[in-house]
């Protein structure tokens, strides 16, 4: 199976001299295309800094990150923000949506930004996809929290990427809407609307939310601290203790 994303020998620091911190330590790692992985560790780990170089939101130290294939390093910034206009969505804690816009008007406003018209089959097929095909009309406010991440998802979704990022997607939401959240994101992989798989990448500090994965990669001290296959919340947990006591 081909990969989504490809990291090779990633080292982020920030600072330099003595007062240099390394977030991430020769990080080698594949997530392949049509994959849910859940990214752990403790506080601190570089779980966040991972997302945020694997995105081309920030770059690295030294080493590489490829996404569908295509090598980031050496790029302009304007080539590194075509790429990701095309290839990657990404989900925030926060829904970043703005309040005066509707939910559809919010999907299309990563494309208006870009200088172009959105295409209104496609952000209503984006809705569609999780589950908000009636709410195309509804402003931030007229929706639950549930419902807002969703639309955030849609947004990150309708210029089929081939990645979706998310950083702790359902940090902000209850027990019940983040469990449906979760069916969102592990339909995208499993039993997609329009027959494309999603390739997901998600941090989470959740147990519960990491077993909704395919895999669990662990992070301590900015490398790579294992790997946990159809990962169990009891397995999960279990692990991230065994960190947490070997700092």
């Amino acid at each position: 199976m081909d990969d989504a994303v490809r990291l090779e020998a990633l080292t982020r620091s920030y600072g330099s001299g003595d007062r240099a911190t390394v977030a991430l330590r020769e990080v080698h790692l594949r997530f392949p295309q049509g994959g849910f992985t859940a990214i752990m560790g403790p506080s601190g780990s570089g779980k966040s800094t991972l997302l945020q170089c694997a995105a081309g939101l920030d770059r690295p130290t030294s080493g590489r990150v490829f996404i569908d294939g295509k090598d980031l390093t050496g790029l302009s910034e304007t080539a590194l923000t075509e790429l990701r206009r095309e290839s990657v969505g990404f989900v925030f804690q926060a829904f970043n949506l703005l309040p005066s816009l509707t939910a559809e008007q919010n999907v299309g406003l990563p494309i208006r930004l870009a200088g172009h018209r959105p295409d209104r089959r496609a952000v209503r097929q984006a809705l569609a996809q999780v589950g908000l095909a009636n709410k195309g009309g509804s402003r931030p406010g007229q929706l639950s929290g549930g419902q807002q991440q969703r639309v955030a998802i849609a947004r990150a979704l309708v210029t089929r990427p081939a990645v979706l990022f998310a950083d702790e997607p359902t940090g902000a939401l209850d027990l019940t809407a983040g469990r449906e959240l979760l069916g969102v994101l592990r339909d995208l992989v499993d039993d997609p609307a329009d027959g494309r798989p999603a390739t997901v990448i998600m941090v989470t500090h959740d147990p519960n939310v990491a077993s909704a994965a395919d895999r669990v990669v662990f992070l301590a001290d900015g490398r790579v601290a294992g790997e946990l296959p159809a990962p169990a919340p009891e397995a999960v947990a279990a692990r991230m203790t065994d960190l947490a006591v070997s700092r």
